[in-house]
């Protein structure tokens, strides 16, 4: 199985923790040339180093993806570290839950930046990369090279959740600028699909009673699900059991790589059976 991204260069953001480590470590492990991006440096680096020590390559491009200026950026350390860029993954996200009635304009609207805004400048910075190069690659006479972006999604996206209108909002417009870049970027054999995931072990699905948080513009964010909402989870759940962050991973790495080169516009789930 080795090999399967072989000489590829692919960004990955929110790869520090859970399933974007280990997609970042998959995709290394498969070849590709791996640029680490979260919002924190420290568990950016230790992913790389985790990479390297395992043989593989990697450089780290911390940076707040909500930031305007930061994808351009984060494009260009791609670009300076490999010459190139052939894959991306946009996974950086988080949940800030709220019942509709309750829920303030920067709730809403913080959702929306991360989960569709981040995404959207992101594969705008990456076109001169991607579409353009692939597009005077077939000015030249030449079958572009294989390229493409997965964009992960969730079941309260495709589903919806209670306590979740504004990262179910996000996560089914992330379904809707997957299809449309399918469509308009696929003539230059750039596939675009979405990964919709459901209970995987991060710290997004572990007990709110633990008590983790994340700051955001000052505030803390709660993340996590109430107990008496994770006890329930098992039986809507045709295999009994949460996703491992490794597993989600490999749903990415599916549809990066070779096997998937005639699928593109597509919504996998990578659930277990929740939702059928």
């Amino acid at each position: 199985m080795a090999g399967l991204l072989d000489n590829q260069v692919a960004v990955v953001t929110g790869s520090g923790r859970g399933i974007g480590a280990a997609t970042a470590k998959l995709f290394a492990e498969h070849g590709a040339k791996v640029v680490v991006s979260d919002r924190d440096a420290e568990p950016a680096e230790e992913v790389v180093a985790a990479i390297k020590e395992a043989g593989g390559q990697a450089v780290a491009a911390p940076g707040d993806i909500t930031d305007a200026a930061f994808p351009e950026a984060l494009v260009k350390a791609a670009v300076d570290a490999y010459g190139g860029l052939h894959v991306l993954v946009n996974n950086a996200g988080y949940t800030w839950d709220g019942t509709i009635h309750k829920m303030g304009d920067a709730q809403w609207q913080a959702m929306l930046d991360i989960h569709c805004t981040a995404p959207f400048r992101l594969i705008r910075a990456a076109a001169p990369y991607m579409r353009e190069a692939a597009k005077a690659e077939k000015a030249e006479g030449n079958t572009p090279a294989p390229r493409c972006i997965v964009n992960v999604s969730s079941t309260s996206g495709i589903h919806g959740n209670a306590g979740q209108c504004n990262y179910s909002t996000a996560k089914m417009g992330v379904v809707g600028l997957t299809k449309t870049l399918a469509k308009e970027w696929g003539q230059f054999n750039i596939r675009c699909n979405a990964v919709v995931f459901g209970m995987i072990e991060t710290r997004l699905t572990q007990p709110k009673e633990k008590g983790d948080s994340i700051d955001v513009d000052g505030q803390q964010v709660a993340l996590g699900i109430p107990q008496t909402i994770l006890a329930m989870q098992p039986m809507l759940t045709p295999l009994g059991r949460k996703g491992t962050a490794e597993e989600a991973a490999a749903g990415i790495l599916f549809m990066a790589a070779p096997m998937a080169g005639y699928i593109t516009g597509h919504v996998l789930e990578v659930t277990g059976g929740f939702g059928i």
